[in-house]
């Protein structure tokens, strides 16, 4: 017993009229124009955190490097 088939082309046909029935065909381009702009933006978003990535993982690198744990300061003022 398959309750969810595959939608054909007559289906989809029905499922448009309906949308353009319930918000008009002006509103349908304003819902692509915004779907395609929040798209971009994603992407975009998505591009800059890659870019930076490598940066913070480089600056987290040298700030580990460059300072020194509380138990090392505590070793290295018995030494001197």
């Amino acid at each position: 017993m398959l309750v969810f088939q595959s939608f054909g082309a007559p289906e989809l046909l029905i499922i448009l009229a309906i949308v353009v029935v319930l918000f008009g065909a002006t509103r349908i381009g304003d819902i692509g124009k915004g779907v395609g702009r929040a798209i971009r933006e994603f992407r975009r978003e998505i591009k800059e955190g890659q870019e930076e990535e490598p940066k913070k993982e480089a600056q987290a690198s040298t700030t580990a490097k460059s300072t020194s744990t509380p138990a090392e300061d505590d070793k290295n003022s018995i030494q001197h």
